[in-house]
């Protein structure tokens, strides 16, 4: 991605109009079932092109495969005295990140000591490799290839935390305003992508980088509402934005709607890309039906 273009892009479509403009196939919406508590935060895809995914208050992952059979590969225990901030559940999952090997790590939230980064190893049950701050909401995860660590959104905490999944050592990677909420949540979503650290505001609805050098971040895009999880497809970002219900592009033509609730979303948590599938966890925290929603973009 060429940032310096696409940055100056991207703030320059906060004041764009923002219409509906399909830019895919028909879509394939899978439906979960919200009265078993199947309410998806995040996503790691597979090999085959199933999809993990993380219930948000339940501590299960769940796996969808291709054909759409969905299944539970792993739980994480809930606390009985779990007291999540601001949501007040015993647990919640947030990202999740698939590393070589087949091995997923998970943020989990819960209040207690039990908060932390867990690896979930095939045929094995979830260990807690790193211990995370309670009264923090820990929220996406994404893995810097260099090192193997994995970095971990704090949304109450304004801070991006590196994590050593084999030591379990934890520091506070990149911290300060530009990730502290308006009242809310803040640092959300995270990716590594083109030497940087990304990272979406969600109250502030802006998309920030941090060069993985150390430099200052910056903001690359604002205007973009309350701005979930993200990823990249080429040269754009595509993002969910979830109380408004939409999924956007955004790159140097602008900011464009590519889905939106007449398409199934349901407040869209997070997004994941493959070559040109789009794959979007719709939660339904605020009402409809949650689901796994697959399709073609142009």
């Amino acid at each position: 991605m060429r940032i310096k273009q696409i940055g100056v892009a991207l703030t320059a479509a906060a004041v764009l109009a923002v219409p509906a403009a399909p830019a895919r196939a028909a879509s394939r919406i899978i439906p979960l079932d919200l009265s078993a508590g199947q309410q998806p935060e995040n996503i790691a895809l597979e090999p085959d092109g199933s999809a993990d995914l993380t219930f948000a208050y339940t501590g299960e992952i769940g796996r969808v495969t291709p054909s759409g059979r969905i299944g539970v590969i792993a739980r994480i225990p809930v606390p009985a005295d779990g007291d999540v901030p601001v949501v007040h559940r015993k647990l919640f999952l947030g990202g999740i990140v698939r590393v070589p090997g087949g091995d997923l790590y998970v943020a989990v939230s819960t209040g207690t000591a039990a908060t932390g980064l867990y690896r979930v190893r095939p045929g094995a049950a979830p260990v807690q490799v790193a211990a995370l701050p309670p009264a923090g909401f820990q929220n996406g995860v994404a893995r810097d290839p260099a090192s193997g660590d994995i970095f971990v959104a704090d949304s109450f905490g304004s801070v991006v935390r590196r994590v050593s999944p084999r030591t379990g050592r934890v520091t506070d990677w990149a911290t300060g305003e530009l990730l502290a909420p308006a009242g809310g949540f803040g640092a959300n979503g995270v990716k590594v992508h083109d030497g940087a650290l990304w990272v979406s505001n969600l109250d502030r609805g802006t998309l920030v980088r941090f060069p993985l050098s150390g430099a200052p971040g910056r903001v690359v895009a604002s205007g973009l509402g309350p701005v979930d999880d993200f990823a990249f497809h080429g040269e754009d970002v595509v993002a969910a934005v979830n109380q408004e219900n939409r999924v956007v592009i955004a790159g140097h033509n602008g900011v464009r709607t590519i889905l939106s609730i007449s398409d199934g979303l349901a407040n869209p948590t997070s997004v994941a890309v493959r070559g040109d599938t789009l794959y979007v966890a719709d939660s339904a925290y605020f009402g409809g039906s949650p689901n796994l929603l697959r399709t073609r973009l142009k």
